[in-house]
């Protein structure tokens, strides 16, 4: 009884649990107010409750015959369950930039080098392929399976776009491999309890079978048991079938059909050939724990919310990669820009050379003053030589960047000429309240996104725990039957006269018959029971239970830590956009300066008040004021897309469509606003220095 009753309170204690399948239900268009302190899944006060992202859209990477959510069916075709699923290979060939050929160089927009990269870019490519991988962990959580988890990681493959100076050589970028997947910690947070817990039912039927026959001749130790024979011969046919299957609420139901056909020389056998056939279906449920379908189809939401993860994580990997992108387009802008300037140089310093050689040959000139322009135009075109390879070496990193196959002689010989410019036209974010950014990105962050799908799975796992711990305590019932049949033994022996039986002694009953008394209940065999396992002192489930809450207590830490980061990120990035304009200002402002001083100074020195170092030096000013110019507009125009990147409104500002680069195909084209056309190069002035005559010995 005290047992009984220990159930009794068990069974009221869990049917008082919330289901595993209750989640939370948030309003994502009402703001949630950050003082509100919300319950977490222990009772206990929670942290305080975070505004709702903005979810990601729900992105489907299949047509209608790849959709790897659903297993192939029977119908039509028995055996397309066990057929392999083939799937595509992936596309090596690049696409559109055949048409950006011109005279044998890509004239390339900024709009272009995006829409390439959506197509193209390898990062991409890879991410996308998790979402299918997504879909068939669905799949296998639908049959009762366990997750074997999809990367989230950020891939960062791309070369370039990292470099925060324009002239100096460029460099590889970020290459880290990414980071996340299933039983992988994150940024010290642990995650080895996900997917733990009772295992659930299988929910896809089995179906066995035994088909067998045996020829069996056996020498007889003692012929008293064989009817005097010696040796004893008996065939044997055996047909036996099982079916089972779990389903969400803890039940399992296996019905099992044997049957058997005997011939035999022995004569204590009344049959031969005798057929025998028995049935038993089972029913077995679980009271405690694996009780319900929070538990069973716990797999079934973990696997939807890896799902969105998943989906966020592609957004996000599209949110770095044009990101990227942007970087490596203005590095290649702002090497292309220095390759010009140095070429202008060396035009100047070339041409005073050249005045200078004529002064010296009718001896109105030092021969130290060539000696310095001669010097002068050795390092220029020594600066030249770096800036044009820096320029190659952009190029080839924009080439990678947005196109898949560089073997193409075509393609891999061919400069990449930028047609776009940053503008410095002011954007409103640089004017909004540091609170309106901030809560921009909350909403529209991915890595928060994904962080509070996180902690839902958490919670799913810390109430699969919590009825782990319970013991096992499963009801069973069972109805079955048999039944018997065949055709009289010729040899059977009567042991009472000694003699065979005569015939029709034991009627013949045909399998029909037989398989007709299995059913009728004629035989039958039921029964019921109760199966308990109690672990005495339970440590294992106790001290799993209280890791998934220290689990989940870390991501809440993490999802605080979030927001603290974006703010910070946020905040830092609207200062640097302000600094990087006052800077774009100063670096013009000096440049137009260095410009008027080098006019000036070779107006001095076509009418002989001033010298070729004077020259040379203001020439240098000059060079110095366009590096300037060019790495603090590179530098802007780097921190307003990163600004867009923290904000996570690159995808919208921009026209994007996200459906379209999950499915790898050519959307409506970026229009990406804040360009403009590049200016026409000023022409190096001559210095048309007028020979005078030298003066008479």
């Amino acid at each position: 009884m005290q047992g009984a009753a220990s159930i009794s309170l068990l069974l009221m204690s869990l049917c008082t649990q919330p289901s595993l399948g209750q989640q939370t239900q948030t309003n994502p268009t009402t703001p949630a107010t950050p003082q509100a302190v919300q319950n977490d899944t222990t009772g206990q006060p929670g942290l305080p409750q975070a505004p709702a992202p903005k979810p990601t859209e729900p992105l489907f990477l299949r047509d209608t015959n790849r959709d790897f959510t659903k297993p192939k069916s029977h119908i039509w075709n028995p055996i397309a369950p066990y057929t392999a699923i083939q799937v595509p290979t992936f596309r090596l060939g690049n696409t559109d930039v055949g048409s950006l050929l011109k005279d044998g160089k890509i004239y390339l927009s900024l709009a272009d080098a995006v829409t390439l990269a959506l197509q193209n870019n390898y990062d991409i490519a890879i991410s996308r392929i998790n979402l299918d991988i997504a879909d068939t962990d669905l799949l296998r959580a639908k049959a009762g399976s366990s997750l074997r988890g999809v990367s989230t990681g950020l891939l960062t493959n791309t070369l370039g776009g990292t470099t925060t100076t324009i002239t100096t050589g460029g460099g590889p970028g970020a290459t880290s491999a990414g980071v996340g997947g299933g039983g992988t910690g994150v940024g010290g947070i642990v995650v080895s309890t996900n997917g733990g817990g009772p295992v659930p039912e299988n929910l896809d039927p089995v179906l066995s079978g035994q088909l067998e026959y045996e020829a069996s001749t056996q020498p007889q130790l003692n012929t008293l048991f064989s009817g005097g024979l010696n040796v004893l011969t008996t065939d044997t046919s055996t047909y036996n079938f099982n079916y089972a299957q779990g389903f969400l609420t803890g039940t399992q139901l296996t019905v099992g059909f044997n049957n058997t056909r005997v011939t035999t020389d022995n004569p204590f056998s009344n049959y031969s050939p005798s057929l025998t056939t028995s049935f038993r279906a089972t029913a077995t449920q679980h009271l405690l724990q694996g009780f319900g379908w929070g538990v069973n189809g716990r797999f079934i939401l973990q696997a939807k919310n890896d799902r969105r993860i998943t989906d966020s994580a592609f957004r996000q990997q599209l949110l770095y990669t044009v990101n990227q992108v942007e970087n490596i387009y203005w590095a290649l802008v702002s090497a292309y820009e220095d390759e010009q300037a140095k070429e202008r140089q060396l035009t100047q310093s070339s041409q005073l050379t050249s005045d200078n050689r004529k002064q010296l040959e009718i001896g109105t000139l030092a021969p130290l003053d060539v000696v310095n322009s001669d010097s002068a135009v050795a390092s220029d075109k020594q600066a030249l030589v770096a800036s044009k390879t820096n320029l190659e070496y952009q190029q080839l990193l924009m080439k990678q960047a947005v196109v898949r196959n560089l073997n193409d002689p075509q393609l891999s010989q061919a400069p990449v000429i930028p047609t776009d410019r940053v503008a410095l036209d002011r954007l409103p974010e640089e004017d909004l309240q540091v609170e309106d950014l901030v809560k921009q990105a909350y909403a529209n962050n991915p890595q928060i996104e994904q962080a509070v799908l996180n902690m839902k799975n958490n919670e799913i796992t810390i109430k699969a725990f919590k009825n782990g711990l319970l013991p096992v305590v499963d009801a069973y019932g069972f109805y079955g039957g048999s039944a018997l049949g065949g055709a009289q033994n010729p040899n059977a022996i009567n042991f009472n006269t000694n003699a065979p039986y005569a015939p029709g002694t034991f009627p013949s009953v045909d399998y029909g018959t037989v398989l007709k008394n299995n059913f009728n209940n004629n035989a039958p065999d039921k029964g019921v029971g109760v199966n308990m396992t109690i672990t005495l002192r339970n440590r294992t489930a106790q001290a799993d239970q209280a890791r998934s809450q220290m689990e989940y207590r870390q991501s809440q830490m993490r999802l605080q830590q979030l927001y603290t980061l974006i703010r910070i990120q946020v905040t830092n990035q609207q200062y640097a956009l302000t600094n990087d304009r006052a800077q774009v200002q100063a670096a013009q402002a000096a440049r137009d300066f260095a410009a008027q001083s080098l006019d000036a100074e070779q107006k001095k020195y076509k009418l002989g008040a001033s010298t070729t170092a004077n020259v040379l030096q203001q020439g240098r000013n000059l060079a110095t004021g366009e590096n300037n110019l060019i790495s603090a507009t590179a530098a802007y125009a780097r921190d307003r897309a990163q600004l867009f990147q923290l904000l996570a409104n690159t995808l919208d500002r921009y026209g994007i469509n996200i459906e379209s680069a999950a499915q790898g195909v050519a959307g409506q084209a970026p229009v990406i606003p804040g360009l403009t056309a590049p200016k026409a190069p000023e022409a190096p002035k001559p210095i048309n220095v007028t020979p005078v005559a030298a003066p008479p010995q």
